[in-house]
C-alpha cells in the first residue's frame, strides 16, 4: 500500500494512553456513538487514530477484525480520505473500499449502527466526488438516505448521523430544487432540524456548526448568512481533543477565508 499523507500539524501531540483515552472517549466519540472496545489492539487502533497516525489505525484495524476493528479502519481511511489525500481519483477509490467494506460487515452485524453510518458517509463522499446529481441517478442518495435513518434508530444519539442525514437533505435541494428534491426524500425543514439535534447532542463539535453552516448556506442562502459565517467563526475558535478535530478547525478556518 503506497504510504498516506501524514498528518500536517505536529505544534500539539494528540497521543493518548489507554487509561487517557478512556477517560477522554466519552468526549472524543460523541459524535459516533461508538462503545469503548474491549479488544486491546482495536484500543491501540484508536490510539493511533486519535493522534493523527491514519494510516496505520487503518492497517491495525484490518488486523484486529472483527466489527470493531473494521470500524475504526473504516473510520481511519474515510476521514484520511476526505481531509488529506490529494488524488481525487484515489480518494474515491478508497470511499468505495470503505463503503464495501462496512457492506460486507452489514450482512453479519445488521444492527452495527457504524457500519450502516460509514457506508452513508462513504457513499455520500463519493458521491459528492462524481457529482450529487450522477449519484442520484445512479440510486445512490437513497441507499444513503436509508442507511443514515437506519444508524439513528440504532444509536439516536448519534451526532454524526444527524450532521450526515441533514446534509444529505440540504444537498440534495441545492443540487435539484426543493420540488426534485422531494421525489428522493430531501425536505428542507427536516434537514434544519437535523443539523440543530446534532448541535444538542454534541455541542462542542466544529464540523457540527460547519455543516450546519453549510446547510444554512444551500437551505436558506443570503437570508441566514451572518448566522452561517458565525457558525464558521465558533467552529474555527474550537479547541480541538484529537487529530480529526484538529482537521475540522482547520477547515473552518479555511471557509472564513475565502
Amino acid at each position: 500500500m503506497a504510504k498516506w499523507t501524514a498528518f500536517p500539524y505536529d505544534d500539539v501531540d494528540y497521543t493518548y494512553d489507554l487509561a487517557a483515552l478512556k477517560k477522554a472517549w466519552p468526549q472524543l466519540h460523541a459524535g459516533d456513538a461508538e462503545p469503548w472496545p474491549t479488544d486491546k489492539a482495536v484500543q491501540q487502533a484508536w490510539v493511533l487514530f486519535h493522534a493523527g497516525e491514519f494510516q496505520k489505525a487503518h492497517e491495525a484495524g484490518l488486523k484486529a477484525g472483527g466489527a470493531a476493528g473494521i470500524t475504526v479502519a473504516n473510520k481511519a481511511q474515510a476521514i484520511y480520505a476526505n481531509y488529506l489525500e490529494p488524488s481525487e481519483k484515489l480518494k474515491l477509490t478508497m470511499f468505495q473500499a470503505v463503503a464495501e467494506r462496512a457492506e460486507a460487515l452489514l450482512a453479519e452485524h445488521s444492527q452495527q449502527p457504524n457500519a450502516h453510518y460509514w457506508m452513508a458517509y462513504a457513499l455520500g463522499r463519493y458521491s459528492q466526488g462524481i457529482s450529487v446529481t450522477k449519484a442520484l441517478s445512479l440510486g445512490l442518495g437513497s441507499k444513503v438516505k436509508t442507511a443514515l435513518e437506519t444508524t439513528i434508530a440504532l444509536a439516536p444519539q448519534h451526532a454524526d448521523a444527524h450532521i450526515a442525514l441533514g446534509a444529505f437533505h440540504a444537498e440534495v435541494i441545492d443540487k435539484v430544487g426543493k420540488l426534485l428534491g422531494r421525489t428522493q426524500g430531501a425536505d428542507a425543514a427536516t434537514g434544519l432540524k437535523l443539523f440543530q439535534q446534532a448541535r444538542k447532542l454534541n455541542p462542542g463539535s466544529a464540523i457540527a456548526m460547519i455543516e450546519y453552516a453549510n446547510g444554512l448556506a444551500m437551505l436558506e442562502g443570503s437570508k441566514r448568512m451572518k448566522e452561517a459565517e458565525q457558525l464558521y467563526a465558533d467552529a474555527a475558535a474550537c479547541e480541538a481533543a484529537d487529530a480529526m478535530e484538529r482537521l475540522d478547525v482547520e477547515l473552518a478556518k479555511s471557509e472564513l477565508e475565502e
